[in-house]
């Protein structure tokens, strides 16, 4: 099996071309993602290094919707399949490539999130607790809880 699951951030804006073909114009995107590890490691000049730099690809529908939606910075969820190949360069080097193929593709952030969303006519929610939880006030509430 063959799947892979993503979620980073887009290190530039996605290069979109159209390709001519039988059916039409078909959207290609290139695109990097910047996916956090887990684990930290020291790269080459012993600084920390925490993020792989994932070469990505998008074809078709899913391609325009990365060109109008997405751009650099952005957070995504991408669901995909890993896929190899080669060619020989200008001085005749072999090149191996590895891309991951875009299958599904989700905003991971909301607009709000991004910096790009506007908070008017909206009231902000309590900040969650240190422990990731939302305290939630329990004033005359206690009765109507059908459980303890």
């Amino acid at each position: 099996m063959n799947k892979v699951i993503l979620m980073g951030r887009l290190t530039r804006d996605p290069d979109v071309r159209y390709s001519q073909g039988a059916n039409g114009n078909m959207a290609i995107a290139r695109f990097s993602l910047a996916v956090d590890r887990r684990f930290q490691r020291q790269d080459a000049q012993g600084e920390q290094a925490n993020a792989d730099f994932i070469n990505c690809v998008a074809f078709g529908k899913l391609g325009e919707f990365v060109e109008k939606y997405f751009h650099k910075g952005m957070k995504m969820v991408l669901t995909g399949r890993i896929q190899t190949g080669s060619y020989t360069n200008k001085e005749g080097s072999k090149v191996y490539t590895t891309d991951v193929v875009a299958e599904e593709i989700e905003f991971a952030e909301s607009k709000n999130a991004q910096g790009g969303g506007s908070n008017e006519g909206y009231t902000r929610n309590p900040a969650p607790a240190d422990d990731g939880f939302m305290n939630i006030p329990t004033d005359g509430i206690e009765s109507e809880i059908p459980f303890n």
